[in-house]
C-alpha cells in the first residue's frame, strides 16, 4: 500500500504540512504516516556526554505519542466527505538525529514520499533548522515535497517541472507525469536560459525524447531568460499559478544543493525535491 511520510515537530507549519499530505493522500488512495523524533533536551556541546534519565526520555516520547494521536485525530476529522478513500492513520516516534530517523523510515518501510513543512518568512521549521535541513535534501534519494507555511491545499491543477535537459530527466519526468495523472495536471516543462547562446538543437532534441517517451498528453515547455535559475523558477513559480513546483537535485551543477535549499526557502507554492536519476513509481 502506498504511504506518505510526514514527520512533524508539532509547529503550525509542519500542522500544515499535514494537512496538505492527507489531501493528498485522499486523491491517490495513500496511507499516511506520522512521525516525531525526540531529540536529547539539551542545546549544549555537553550533550552527548550526559547520561539522560530513562524516565525523562521515556515522558518526553509518551508527549511525543499523545501529540501525534491528537494531530491523527484532527486529520481524520478534516477528511473530504466528497472523497471515496479515507486514508489510514499511524503514528511512529524514535529518539535522536532527525534526518537518519526519516530515511530510516523511509527506507524500512519502503514510504513512496516524505512531506515536511517550512515555517514562516520563508524558513523551514524546527524539524530541519540548519544543517538538518541541508543534510536532508543532500542525503534524500526519496521524494520529499516542502509545503509553506501558510498554503492552503487546493487540488492540483499544474505542475512545473524545472529541467536542465538532461538525459536522466526524461525518466524522473515519466515518474512525475503517473503523479499528474491523479489530478489529470498540466506538466510545464520549465528551463532557465541563461545566456542568448543556448543550443537549440539541444532544446529540440529533448523535446523530442518527451514527445516519444513521455504518454501524457498534457506535458507543455517553456522557457525562461534569466540571470539565474533560482531567480527564474521564482518568478515561474510567481507569475504561472502553478500548483507544484518539481525540481531535481543533483550533487553539482545548476541544481546542487545550494540552488535547491536556496529555492526553498523563497517558493511560496510546494516545491517537491527528487532525487537525480529518480525513475520509480511516484505514487
Amino acid at each position: 500500500m502506498k504511504t506518505i511520510l510526514v514527520p512533524t515537530d508539532f509547529s503550525p507549519a509542519a500542522n500544515n504540512a499535514a494537512k496538505y499530505a492527507f489531501a493528498i493522500a485522499e486523491t491517490v488512495k495513500a496511507n499516511i504516516k506520522l512521525c516525531n523524533a525526540v531529540k536529547i533536551p539539551a542545546e549544549s556541546i555537553y550533550a552527548a556526554q550526559v547520561a539522560w534519565p530513562l524516565e525523562d526520555m521515556a515522558s518526553l516520547k509518551d508527549g511525543a505519542e499523545a501529540e501525534l494521536a491528537y494531530l491523527a485525530n484532527v486529520l481524520e476529522k478534516g477528511h473530504n466527505p466528497n472523497s471515496d478513500f479515507t486514508p489510514h492513520i499511524a503514528c511512529s516516534t524514535g529518539i535522536g538525529d532527525v534526518t537518519d530517523y526519516i530515511r530510516n523510515i523511509v527506507l524500512d518501510d519502503e514510504l513512496n514520499m516524505v512531506v515536511m513543512g517550512m515555517s514562516g518568512a520563508n524558513l523551514f521549521s524546527k524539524l530541519v533548522l540548519g544543517s538538518n535541513s541541508r543534510n536532508l535534501i543532500e542525503k534524500a534519494d526519496f521524494p520529499l515535497l516542502l509545503v509553506p507555511k501558510n498554503y492552503v491545499y487546493t487540488s492540483i491543477r499544474k505542475i512545473a517541472f524545472a529541467t536542465d535537459l538532461s538525459d536522466t530527466d526524461i525518466d524522473t519526468l515519466h515518474s512525475v507525469a503517473n503523479f499528474a495523472r491523479y489530478f489529470n495536471a498540466q506538466i510545464l516543462l520549465s528551463h532557465v536560459i541563461q545566456s542568448s547562446g543556448q543550443d537549440q538543437k539541444a532544446i529540440d532534441a529533448f523535446l523530442s525524447e518527451v514527445t516519444c517517451k513521455i504518454n501524457y498528453p498534457n506535458v507543455y515547455y517553456r522557457s525562461l531568460q534569466s540571470e539565474g535559475v533560482s531567480t527564474g523558477l521564482n518568478q515561474l513559480a510567481e507569475n504561472s499559478q502553478i500548483d507544484l513546483l518539481v525540481m531535481i537535485h543533483r550533487s553539482h551543477g545548476i541544481f546542487s544543493s545550494g540552488y535547491t535549499q536556496k529555492l526553498a526557502t523563497h517558493t511560496k507554492v510546494p516545491l517537491l525535491v527528487l532525487p537525480d536519476g529518480f525513475n520509480k513509481v511516484l505514487m
